[in-house]
């Protein structure tokens, strides 16, 4: 890293004394934090409730099929490479690198790393969808190599996804206009175009697939036709800003050339738990029909979560954690961090218990209609109880990867990265044997828990981060907040044959009150244990 490129090292940096903040300036950011975060979450949460309206139309119109199954892994291998070249890897080596210009450089000199990132990462994507495109039957082979023992199968699925694989272009660019916006502040445009790709695909199954000879391909065209959407959704926000950039490709660019050293390692870093569900998919295509469908469906779910809160949080958190570095403010770049973590555990442990206890009630309402079975919703919860374990561990890897990835440092996620995939991959295969795709579940899920309990270990080594006081009382209360409300849950949620015996409205109504009850007796236990609000407000 050049010397004159960066006025302030953020590797070598280590918590000081705290400049003279005032009590006021601390409330002012806190209550920025978290107007910002429920911007987001309130946006995220549209889109994931569309989310579900997706999942569920598939699931009424396709079930837990061959066909299905096809879909499913011709959508995830673009998505998972949109989450590398996306959102993943990119963002948290872009918004570092934007947020110290934008500290530190002119608007011009701003413009012009746009302008070349735009060029160059736009070149790079289209090189990629093309082979991806052409390299299809490879990639089906690599992916879904339990897909071979059924030629038709493997034969769908290759064809949809030589539709879907150039979503990979549009909604990489997609993301690389989402992080300038995030990094202005400008949170909503960004939070709200997923709600997009929703819609798209609900029309798709809806109105398009009865035009086709195989209905399911509809569904590809409808990613397809999304991307392009999504992209364009954005334009005119970034029009406004004055940011919206020219593709101009040079790779001599300090800034770009920044960008890809930090990016290459974070490639493989961020993106380790869609790296695990990816094995998950590979070798569910060896186990019986449907495996593939109701990992996915209980993935979705556990994403809801994960992507309502943990994203938000993320999100936020890594442009104010930038802006810290990029002003050399360690003692402020604890406590940020030190507040975001708070509210994870504040949220994902009673989500995490939520979801054990009304897996098999949400599936039902959600799902049970069609060609989705009574076998298909107890499969499915299996998997769902097995992901919701690592839940904390998912929503702190993306905030405590913030941590490594705002400071520059994308070397120490990967080694960590490295661990928790051959861990993965040995639980795979010893679980796989025993509980079948529930075990794949379980597996990733305690991988996410090691790769969070890693990262942590290490900014606590690198004297980056120093908790607040109070940390253990508060992980108390939310524990006996937890149990309080899971024993509830356990005495109202019935059994699985009295939700099947009710209507679909039965179902929507009963699940509504159960989870309100649910959510009220947390509180209640929270605030009964001498919890308040002071208690997760940024630090002073």
């Amino acid at each position: 890293m050049n010397s004159d490129s960066v006025l302030f090292s953020p590797l070598s940096a280590k918590i000081t004394q705290p400049p003279p903040f005032t009590s006021q300036w601390s409330y002012f950011l806190s209550q920025h934090l978290i107007k910002s975060t429920l911007v987001v979450s309130a946006l995220t949460l549209v889109s994931r409730i569309l989310g579900f309206v997706r999942d569920i139309v598939i699931a009424h119109s396709f079930g837990a099929s061959a066909n299905t199954d096809a879909f499913l892994v011709a959508f995830k291998i673009p998505n998972f490479m949109r989450r590398l070249f996306g959102e993943g890897a990119f963002s948290q080596a872009f918004i570092p690198v934007l947020t110290e210009y934008k500290t530190h450089k002119t608007p011009a000199e701003i413009k012009a790393l746009t302008e070349h990132v735009a060029g160059s990462l736009g070149g790079l994507l289209l090189i990629v969808t093309l082979i991806g495109v052409f390299a299809a039957p490879l990639l089906v082979l690599i992916f879904a190599p339990g897909f071979l023992h059924d030629a038709e199968k493997f034969a769908l699925t290759v064809e949809l996804l030589k539709i879907t694989f150039p979503y990979l272009l549009f909604i990489a660019l997609t993301a690389f206009a989402g992080s300038l916006l995030n990094t202005y502040g400008k949170f909503a445009v960004p939070s709200f175009t997923p709600v997009i790709l929703n819609l798209c695909m609900i029309s798709a199954t809806l109105w398009a697939a009865p035009y086709f000879e195989q209905p399911i391909i509809a569904l590809a065209w409808g990613v397809f036709i999304a991307g392009i959407l999504q992209l364009l959704f954005q334009l005119p926000a970034l029009h406004h800003l004055g940011l919206l950039p020219r593709p101009r490709l040079n790779r001599q660019d300090p800034g770009v050339k920044r960008i890809y050293q930090l990016m290459i390692p974070a490639l493989f870093g961020v993106s380790v738990t869609q790296i695990n569900l990816l094995i998950d998919t590979l070798m569910a295509s060896f186990l019986v029909t449907g495996s593939v469908s109701w990992l996915y469906y209980s993935d979705r779910l556990m994403e809801f979560p994960v992507g309502v809160f943990g994203l938000a949080l993320a999100t936020v958190t890594l442009p104010s954690l930038s802006k810290n570095i990029a002003k050399g403010d360690m003692t402020r770049y604890s406590y940020t961090l030190d507040w975001a973590l708070r509210w994870v555990f504040l949220i994902a442990l009673p989500a995490t218990c939520g979801l054990i206890f009304l897996a098999a009630p949400i599936l039902t309402t959600l799902f049970h209609n069609g060609q989705f079975n009574q076998h298909d919703v107890l499969m499915t919860s299996y998997s769902l109880i097995a992901y919701s374990v690592g839940l904390p561990g998912f929503i702190l890897i993306k905030v405590l990867a913030s941590g490594f990835y705002s400071r520059q440092d994308t070397r120490t996620p990967v080694k960590i990265a490295v661990i928790a995939m051959i861990s993965n991959m040995i639980l795979n295969l010893s679980l796989i044997l025993f509980l079948k795709h529930a075990g794949l579940a379980l597996a990733t899920s305690l991988s996410a828990l090691l790769n969070a309990g890693l990262l942590y270990y290490f900014l606590r080594k690198q004297q980056v981060f120093q908790p607040q006081t109070g940390w253990s009382k508060l992980l108390l209360r939310i524990t006996i907040a937890s149990l309080g409300m899971s024993f509830i849950l356990y005495l109202s949620q019935g059994t699985l044959a009295d939700w099947l015996s009710m209507s679909n409205w039965e179902r929507a109504y009963t699940l509504i009150l159960t989870i309100l009850l649910g959510l009220i007796s947390y509180l209640i236990l929270l605030f009964t244990t001498g919890f308040r609000l002071s208690q997760a407000q940024l630090k002073t």
